[in-house]
């Protein structure tokens, strides 16, 4: 099933989630290093990171939706695809959560802003897994007639049709 909203041929859901996946996962990686090495610094970074993590979902977000909306009811992909969306929305307020809370003292997040974090890459991991699922195994997103040789999508030529 292709994609409804697409530039240059390919799934801009596909092309933006790679930012608030990079983001947000490196924001718990700088949370950690100003654990590990008492770099309070690190946590500042960690602090614009899930900002600009926040931002980049909330860009994917609708071009997913696009996507979800067109995919048939009563099918897998259709119930797959409501998880994913759900559980990123709840990573997002996750997300969110733990930078309303750093906000006075970025340098110093509480525990609680801390486990917001973690717990929202722990999701993360299992939403990005659901959207591998809707791609790799449902074929959501992908071009009708992909194959191992397809003509590029800035050909303009069917993929379907014989080289």
């Amino acid at each position: 099933m292709e994609s409804r909203a697409r530039l240059l041929g390919h799934p801009v859901h596909q092309m933006l989630v790679v930012f608030p996946l990079g983001l947000l996962g490196a924001s718990v990686a700088f949370d950690l290093i100003a654990l590990g090495a008492g770099r309070s610094l690190m946590a500042v970074v960690a602090q614009y990171l899930i900002l600009a993590g926040i931002v980049g979902g909330l860009m994917a977000a609708p071009f997913g939706t696009v996507d979800w909306l067109a995919i048939p009811a009563g099918t897998r992909a259709k119930s797959v695809g409501a998880l994913h969306a759900g559980g990123n929305l709840v990573v997002l307020a996750l997300f969110a959560a733990s930078a309303w809370l750093r906000h006075d003292e970025p340098a110093s997040p509480s525990v609680l802003a801390l486990g917001l974090s973690f717990g929202g890459a722990a999701l993360s991991l299992v939403t990005a897994w659901l959207g591998g699922e809707l791609v790799d195994r449902l074929g959501v997103g992908v071009s009708e007639g992909a194959h191992l040789d397809a003509p590029s999508s800035l050909h303009h030529r069917d993929a379907r049709a014989e080289p």
